[in-house]
């Protein structure tokens, strides 16, 4: 199976809010905690011995804020989290938890702990070999929490957690396109595991990792679902198909899983006293993008800008010996798994000032200012 840039289901989410009240001051401001996979990961991998990285040209080359020079971030530009931190006036983007400058004052604007390859499960993303999963990323939050603390003491810092800061979290379809579709690399999990006990093994590990974050005083979620990520480049070009065709049976995991997902942010909206966990319906509005692509002023939503292999250029992950596309905001996808910062424009768009279609029971600029 070739090795993804890590994958994750398109485009989506995700999203690093900050919370930046109507007209506040800068020390009102509070913090984005962005949790995940190569979707919102800022650069984490690029301090692992891992094959997922994407601190290589031409990714970053549209990030106005590194000169177009690559950031270990899975796309040409910006990623979700990126833009909504920009609209929520943030003043700078969340720091890789990882990088060596993440510390001191710079942890009040926030903390990326998202990695490529990253999921649910401990297991998922083995084909990379390193990789941050949940359970980690959450281990990582603890000790930032600890270092606020000391930041603003305990007080002030529980407040800053609390009733400032919001925490979203982006992940899942890793745990089903570097787990449970490839079974050799997993342990034989789909020979073993029905869908219906594997994703019950997902709903269960992040109900934990939620109230986990939630002991350390996390009160404002935001959780995406995993998109349509029988669509991306990749599946399309190893399967075949046509560019108007998806496969059936990652779209159909993605589908049960986000049921359930629905399920277990309303009990712990019911079960956590003073939290807030908003839903981000991520597969439906990739889905739109995709199939309406030319409403939204794309040229495909097929073909990947950059990358190699087959009719959508979906075997090979972007690097310096790539194709590129002439125009990068006309294509969907950036690479054969990840969206363009176009299309991330959009899709972030959507999450902050969209109705309950997509993002419930309140939208981000909603939530940020509960």
């Amino acid at each position: 199976m070739a090795m993804k840039a890590c994958t994750s289901a398109l485009v989506l989410l995700f999203v690093g809010c900050c919370c930046l009240a109507n007209g506040a001051k800068d020390n009102d401001l509070g913090a984005s905690f962005i949790f995940g996979d190569s979707l919102v990961d800022a650069g984490n991998n690029n301090y692992l011995s891992t094959l997922s990285k994407a601190n290589i040209k031409p990714n970053g080359i549209d990030f106005k804020a590194s000169g177009g020079n690559p950031t270990g971030r899975y796309t040409n530009g910006r990623t979700i989290g990126d833009i909504v931190g920009e609209e929520l006036g943030t003043p700078d983007y969340a720091m890789p938890f990882l990088a060596p400058n993440t510390t001191g004052k710079a942890l009040l604007y926030g903390v990326n702990y998202a990695s490529g390859g990253g999921g649910i499960l401990n297991a998922t993303g083995r084909i990379f070999v390193n990789r941050i999963g949940m359970d980690v990323q959450v281990d990582y939050f603890a000790i930032t929490r600890k270092q606020i603390d000391k930041l603003l003491g305990k007080s002030k810092a529980k407040d800053y957690i609390s009733k400032k800061s919001i925490f979203s979290v982006t992940v899942g379809a890793n745990d089903f396109l570097n787990n449970y579709l490839l079974p050799v690399l997993s342990v034989g999990a789909r020979i073993s595991q029905s869908p219906d006990s594997f994703i019950d093994d997902m709903i269960n590990h992040l109900r934990d990792q939620l109230t986990r974050l939630y002991r350390l005083d996390a009160r404002k979620f935001v959780i995406g679902n995993v998109g349509p990520i029988g669509c991306i480049p990749y599946q399309k070009t190893i399967n075949q198909l046509t560019q108007d065709q998806c496969v059936d049976l990652p779209n159909k995991l993605a589908k049960q899983y986000n049921g359930r997902l629905k399920d277990l942010l309303a009990e712990l909206n019911e079960n956590l006293p003073g939290s807030t966990f908003v839903h981000a319906n991520v597969y439906d509005l990739v889905l739109e993008l995709i199939t309406n692509y030319d409403k939204y002023g794309f040229s495909t939503s097929s073909k990947a800008c950059c990358g190699n292999g087959g009719q959508f250029a979906g075997i090979i992950p972007c690097g310096p010996t790539s194709s590129m596309c002439s125009d990068r905001s006309a294509h969907v996808f950036w690479d054969p798994y990840h969206p363009s910062e176009a299309a991330n424009i959009i899709v972030a768009k959507k999450l902050l000032d969209g109705d309950t279609r997509f993002i419930s029971p309140v939208n981000l600029r909603q939530l940020r200012d509960l």
